[in-house]
């Protein structure tokens, strides 16, 4: 889980990067994994999710740059690979800010 640091913290998610070896690659394994992912994270009632990922990639299941809600990476990172997904409609409307990662990302 990750938070937005707006005046009124909202709780969101990240997605991390997805890999899948060389040899399993392009028969959509990858993709099935991050639709499992996002139907699971909107069953458990999250709103929306943060990706920081290939730009090329993400947008094909819904992700859009974070900067058209004015949320930022909390260090330096190219805009077109920092992304987020709304999981129900207008979720980030009125969100801003900058992502707060859990400990778990920094270890």
């Amino acid at each position: 889980m990750v938070r937005i640091d707006v005046e009124n913290i909202v709780n969101s998610l990240a997605l991390a990067p997805v890999s899948v070896a060389p040899e399993y690659q392009k028969k959509g394994i990858g993709s099935q994994l991050i639709y499992a992912a996002l139907k699971n994270a909107k069953e458990l009632s999250y709103r929306s999710v943060i990706v920081l990922g290939h730009k090329d990639y993400y947008p094909k299941f819904g992700f859009k740059l974070a900067s058209l809600w004015n949320i930022k990476a909390p260090f330096e990172v190219p805009d077109e690979v920092f992304m987020a997904l709304e999981l129900t409609d207008n979720s980030l409307e009125n969100v801003h800010g900058i992502i707060q990662y859990s400990k778990a990302f920094s270890e």
